[in-house]
């Protein structure tokens, strides 16, 4: 469950091949010189050139350029690790959550968001104050109204039941009760359901083959 094209077009603008232009009247002659022929002239004469040298960009005074020490207590997931964001209303509770409940280990932070290696995928718990709760919409799935939006991982079977035990021990309430859903079909699963301290849903579940965790076929509610 968890796991740009860009348009460019060009102006072709002619090229003039002649370094000098002439307007020529029936009375006067008069020779336009190229504009590079006159800056070099004026600058030979003691002129300023028309066209300054390229200037140095200067460094704010707020920026530091001094790298922060740091240390790194995870690794990512193998491949392409994904990235997910989500609002919170309490970035403590977030914290005893992720941390503590779910044994995410903490990345980078600061005053408005945390961010956590979640089995080496990372998400971002954002405050957006402390009114947030997520609204929930249900969708009927194998007999269960799945609350939507949800995210998670898919887990082997070991992991599943160590984290299903995990949560019940930190007193969390399930949504939906750690069970097999899908029996005998091709997409059987292990799965389960409960809320983060700002109502976020989380689905993790466990494919008894995972190999079948993309199989496709059309599956009758």
């Amino acid at each position: 469950m968890l796991q740009s094209t860009m348009h460019i077009s060009r102006l072709a603008v002619p090229i003039l091949s002649t370094l000098s232009l002439s307007c020529i009247s029936t009375t006067t002659t008069t020779t336009v010189r190229p504009l590079m022929t006159i800056n070099k002239a004026f600058s030979l004469r003691g002129g300023a050139s028309s066209v300054p040298p390229p200037s140095t960009p200067s460094t704010p005074s707020n920026f530091s350029t001094t790298s922060p020490s740091y240390e790194t207590l995870a690794s990512p997931a193998p491949g392409t690790p994904f990235h997910y964001a989500f609002p919170v209303h309490d970035l403590t509770l977030a914290k005893k959550f992720y941390s503590s409940v779910l044994g995410c280990v903490e990345g980078r932070s600061s005053p408005k968001w945390q961010d956590y290696s979640l089995h080496g995928h990372q998400i971002v718990a954002h405050f957006v104050g402390p009114d947030y709760r997520c609204q929930d919409y249900y969708n009927p799935v194998d007999g269960d109204e799945v609350p939507v939006p949800h995210t998670g991982l898919a887990l082997t079977l070991e992991e599943f039941h160590a984290l299903a035990e995990r949560v019940r021990d930190a007193g969390v309430e399930f949504i939906i009760e750690p069970h097999l859903r899908f029996k005998g079909m091709p997409g059987e699963q292990w799965t389960m359901f409960f809320k983060d301290p700002s109502g976020n849903n989380l689905e993790f579940k466990a494919m008894t083959n995972m190999d079948n965790l993309f199989a496709k076929y059309n599956v009758e509610d």
